[in-house]
C-alpha cells in the first residue's frame, strides 16, 4: 500500500497535518478485527474521579491520570500486529515507533469530549470499525469557543487517519455520541521528551 501524501493539503476547512484515507480496510479485514473485538479485556476507561462510557484496552502503555505519567501494559498481541505493521508503512516509520496502541469500544449513545492527547505523543493514528462516527475539531486553545470554529469529519467504517503538526499540536478533537456500536483502535507514536528513554513493552 502507498505511503499517503503527507505533504499535500488537507482537504477545505479541516486542519493542516490532518490525514485521512476512507476503505484503507478491506471488508474481511475489518469482519475479522470485529470478531477479535469481543475477545478483548475491555474495562471502563477511567480519568481521575471521572468514568467514560466507552471502554477500553491498552496496550505498550497506559495513561495513569492520577500520577500524570504514562505506566507500563501488556505488550501488543500478536492478532493486531499484522495492523500494526500496516498502519507503520502506511506513515513511513518502523512498527516499533508505535509506543501505545488504545482500542475502544463505543456503544450507542457513547461520546468522546474535547481533549488534546497528552503530551508524552507524537502523532496520532486511528483505524474505526463498526459504525460511522463524526469526529469534530477546534482551535487550541479554546480562549472563547464558538460553534462556527468547529469543523467535522465523519470517520466510515474501515478508514484511518492521521493527526501530525497543528492538526495534533494546535487543535482539539471530540467525537460526537455514536448512534451504534463502533471501535477505534488508535497507534501513537512517542513525542521528543519520550525518545530518550525505554519505551514500555
Amino acid at each position: 500500500m502507498e505511503q499517503p501524501p503527507l505533504f499535500d493539503l488537507p482537504p477545505p476547512g479541516l486542519p493542516e497535518g490532518l490525514v485521512y484515507e476512507p476503505g484503507f480496510l478491506t471488508q474481511d479485514e475489518a469482519a475479522a478485527l470485529e470478531a477479535l473485538m469481543a475477545a478483548l479485556p475491555f474495562a471502563a476507561a477511567r480519568y481521575k474521579a471521572y468514568t467514560a462510557r466507552r471502554r477500553v484496552v491498552s496496550y505498550g502503555g497506559s495513561f495513569d491520570y492520577d500520577a500524570n505519567r504514562l505506566q507500563p501494559a501488556q505488550a501488543l498481541i500478536p492478532e493486531l500486529h499484522w495492523l500494526r505493521d500496516r498502519a507503520a508503512r502506511w506513515i513511513g516509520i518502523p512498527p516499533q515507533a508505535f509506543v501505545h496502541v488504545l482500542v475502544a469500544e463505543y456503544q450507542p449513545g457513547a461520546p468522546l469530549g474535547w481533549h488534546r492527547d497528552v503530551p508524552d505523543f507524537q502523532d496520532v493514528i486511528g483505524i474505526s470499525l463498526g459504525s460511522d462516527i463524526v469526529m469534530r475539531f477546534r482551535p487550541y486553545p479554546p480562549i472563547r469557543p464558538r460553534k462556527s470554529d468547529i469543523v467535522r469529519l465523519t470517520l466510515a467504517p474501515r478508514s484511518i487517519y492521521l493527526m501530525r503538526g497543528p492538526a495534533r499540536w494546535n487543535w482539539q478533537h471530540s467525537i460526537a455520541p455514536a448512534q451504534a456500536l463502533r471501535w477505534s483502535i488508535t497507534f501513537r507514536t512517542a513525542s521528543a521528551q519520550w525518545r530518550g528513554s525505554e519505551p514500555p513493552r
